[in-house]
């Protein structure tokens, strides 16, 4: 099995869309819509389950929420195309970000905002 690169899908994508005249509907606004509606279709497959039957589905359903994953991530790397954001470089920054905000030592085992480790220490 062949993984491309996200530059790779970013091109396939923009030429899907390109041949079927969708760069018109493609603004950052629509797709941030396109995304969240991808979302709350993954929301959807875990509703009502508790936390372990989350961690053990069917094959079935696993692919099912395979493929709105992918739904969502289409969508987040049309965005970002149309926005020129290089998402590695943005998630590589923002983990830059969290390790300051969110120190080990800090926060191991504590699953409260940043802004209530000021407020509250443990």
């Amino acid at each position: 099995m062949s993984h491309d690169s996200i530059e790779q899908l970013r091109q396939q994508l923009a030429e899907f869309a390109i041949q079927r005249d969708w760069e018109q509907f493609h603004s950052p606004k629509n797709l941030a819509m396109a995304l969240i509606g991808e979302a709350a279709e993954v929301i959807e497959h875990f509703q009502w389950l508790t936390p372990e039957q989350s961690q053990d589905l069917s094959p079935e359903k696993c692919k099912a929420v395979s493929y709105e994953l992918a739904d969502v991530f289409i969508y987040l790397i049309r965005m970002a195309d149309k926005l020129n954001i290089d998402l590695i470089t943005a998630a590589q920054e923002k983990m830059r970000i969290n390790e300051q905000r969110y120190p080990v030592d800090k926060v191991k085992g504590d699953a409260r905002r940043a802004n209530e480790y000021e407020v509250n220490p443990k």
